[in-house]
């Protein structure tokens, strides 16, 4: 979900019976303790089950567009029931105008409207919370970037440089730092030698890779940015950058497992 242009859309967005949007925030947390047991299915079954029960007395119109938003609702539940995340928001029409649906890595607390129009203040406080961030990680030649929003994750960008000819490239696939560096006393004289060789020339090397996170900020539309790494290369990094950099943490976590480098971002 690009929450920024659900918010845009659906910011002044109005209508009236019989036509009504309906507005869904389900905790389905796992690590919650009030939903050890997978209550959001009883949350989930009760909050659509009590709009048709107050629909009742109303017109037959409005109440077959409320059947059809419940029927893509349970759908889209059945569809991901496996991989719910934290939480579910939904936004949908009768008429099918409207329809947004996301599951996400932050929990809410649950809530469900059927009005005039849609129900907007979690939403808000989530974009707030944690909007498109971009995260980037280094560690001497090795950069990762992850694009984030939400607490989920969109994309992970990995670049290496190419020590032979002076290039950051590209690649696919997970960061495998010192892998062609030899083993045992080679190896470690190899990366000892590399390590010096690299902190003579950072700041040129990094100068050179940091037009293109520029850009990637800016095709990305990163609302902000998070450094991480050894605090010297990442203040190098820093300075050589044109975007302005919401925060660093100086950890070496260009390792660890992508949903761990979100939470320590959204710790922060």
């Amino acid at each position: 979900m690009d929450i920024k242009k659900v918010l845009n859309q659906l910011e002044h967005y109005q209508t009236e019976s019989p036509n009504r949007i309906f507005t869904m925030y389900l905790n389905t947390d796992p690590s919650d303790q009030d939903q050890q047991g997978g209550e959001w299915k009883i949350h989930l079954k009760n909050g659509l089950n009590n709009f048709e029960t107050y629909l009742q007395d109303d017109s037959s119109e409005e109440k077959r567009n409320f059947w059809a938003v419940k029927e893509k609702v349970e759908n889209y539940i059945e569809e991901n029931r496996q991989d719910l995340k934290k939480s579910v928001v939904i936004f949908a029409t009768g008429e099918g105008d409207v329809w947004f649906a996301d599951r996400l890595q932050m929990p809410v607390k649950t809530e469900f409207y059927w009005e005039d129009e849609p129900k907007l203040d979690q939403l808000k406080q989530l974009h707030e919370t944690f909007p498109k961030t971009g995260i980037v990680l280094t560690q001497k030649e090795h950069i990762k970037i992850i694009d984030a929003a939400l607490g989920s994750l969109n994309d992970t960008v990995f670049y290496e440089l190419d020590l032979d000819t002076e290039d950051w490239k590209q690649h696919q696939g997970p960061h495998q730092a010192g892998s062609n560096l030899g083993s045992g006393g080679a190896k470690s004289s190899k990366k000892d030698e590399l390590d010096d060789r690299f902190d003579e020339n950072r700041s040129r090397w990094y100068k050179s890779i940091a037009p293109k996170l520029d850009k990637l900020a800016k095709e990305r539309e990163w609302e902000q940015i998070y450094m991480i790494g050894e605090s010297d290369e990442v203040d190098e990094l820093e300075a050589n950058m044109n975007k302005p950099v919401t925060g660093k943490i100086n950890k070496n976590l260009l390792d660890h497992e992508e949903m761990s480098i979100l939470n320590e971002v959204m710790d922060q």
